[in-house]
């Protein structure tokens, strides 16, 4: 059997995968985070339980309605943005010109509030959702057996990651949402809907936590406590790549994925603390993270 850094090559790559997936929801997931927070100035605590009501909006579909996965990849999103489009205009905006940490203990009482309503309704021990029959199976592909449903979660967070940093970064409404953040009441007066942009704006980022929790539900259990359990790891992506920066919380996404898949196979007992290791030097050298940029 070949070996890598005396490990078995099939194990290496299967850890190499396992870090590729959880990767793509960290890109995903810290992708929504920087949206909200370079654009709006908003630490959105929620994110992690919109990230669990997103699956558990794709289990309700299939379980009550009898709507399979496909549906709900595009309607559980679309729901959870027109949920978040309400939180935004009801709550959110009120701390936009206060403390950053209003919003954060703002959004983290909804986390509390969402998190207890699920937990009263579906208890903790958890849901299972089936992966969708055009997806079962793997793919042998010589050296490995890659599972088709984790090849597909890849290849949609990077394509949905991509779409999102071209629209940012590259058109005239990125152009327009950055420059109605820095300066509003200039870019009002040229009769641009600055209210609105900024909630449209947090719609799209919670709704990407939605679509985070659709691709997760076949592959964890659905518990109203998953998010929790990853939104202090996304928290640290966002950190290592720079607060607000889109480009770097896709790249250190992936990256970390990929170093805590590894870590695994050389030091298993470091995997649950290296990304907050790597946090932790990052800030030391460079306080602004690795694409952020410094005030």
């Amino acid at each position: 059997m070949t070996e890598v850094f005396g490990k078995p090559l099939p194990a290496l790559l299967g850890q190499l995968l396992l870090g590729l997936v959880n990767g793509s929801f960290y890109a995903i997931l810290s992708l929504g985070l920087a949206v909200i927070f370079g654009l709006l100035g908003v630490i959105n605590f929620a994110h992690g339980a919109l990230f669990m009501v997103g699956a558990f909006l794709a289990w309700m579909g299939l379980e009550y309605f009898q709507l399979n996965y496909w549906v709900m990849l595009g309607l559980s999103p679309l729901l959870v943005g027109i949920a978040g489009v309400a939180m935004e205009r009801g709550l959110i905006r009120w701390v936009y010109r206060l403390d950053p940490l209003y919003g954060l203990l703002l959004t983290f009482g909804l986390t509390l509030l969402l998190e207890g309503v699920f937990r009263s309704v579906y208890g903790v021990s958890g849901q299972s959702y089936s992966t969708p029959e055009a997806l079962s199976g793997a793919t042998n592909l010589g050296f490995m057996v890659l599972p088709n449903y984790r090849a597909w979660v890849i290849v949609a967070s990077l394509t949905v990651c991509l779409l999102t940093w071209l629209v940012i970064e590259r058109t005239s409404l990125g152009a327009k949402l950055r420059a109605g953040t820095e300066n509003p009441q200039l870019v009002q007066a040229f009769g641009i809907n600055v209210p609105l942009m900024v909630t449209l704006t947090y719609g799209f980022g919670v709704a990407l936590a939605a679509f985070a929790g659709v691709l997760a539900a076949p592959i964890v259990q659905i518990t109203p406590l998953m998010g929790s359990n990853l939104i202090i790891t996304v928290f640290a992506v966002v950190v290592i790549g720079g607060m607000g920066s889109i480009f770097g919380s896709i790249v250190t996404g992936l990256g970390l994925g990929v170093v805590e898949g590894l870590t695994k196979v050389f030091y298993p007992e470091a995997s649950n603390t290296v990304v907050f290791v790597i946090m932790a030097v990052v800030l030391l050298l460079r306080p602004a993270g690795l694409f952020g940029r410094e005030a």
